[in-house]
């Protein structure tokens, strides 16, 4: 009795165990050197690094445009 119910639990959970369906199935493993391993890091640190040096430009051009609104309001009480 109990030997059946586990095999319904691994039938209804998982299906097929292992082997890719539809959408879901992976590429192919490609081998890597160590050497582009240690590039591909690079750059994506690179684009890491360059998404939030532009977000610090948006930041600090908010910033800015409200330390201006806060200069006027100081001056006008």
């Amino acid at each position: 009795m109990m030997a059946q119910k586990s095999e319904a639990q691994a039938t209804s959970k998982g299906g097929a165990q292992g082997k890719p369906t539809g959408k879901d199935e992976r590429k192919p493993w490609k081998k890597r050197t160590p050497v582009e391993v240690v590039l591909d890091q690079i750059n994506k640190v690179k684009e890491d690094v360059a998404k939030r040096e532009e977000d610090l430009k948006q930041a600090r051009r908010q910033l800015q445009k409200l330390e201006e609104v806060r200069k006027v309001l100081e001056s006008t009480t």
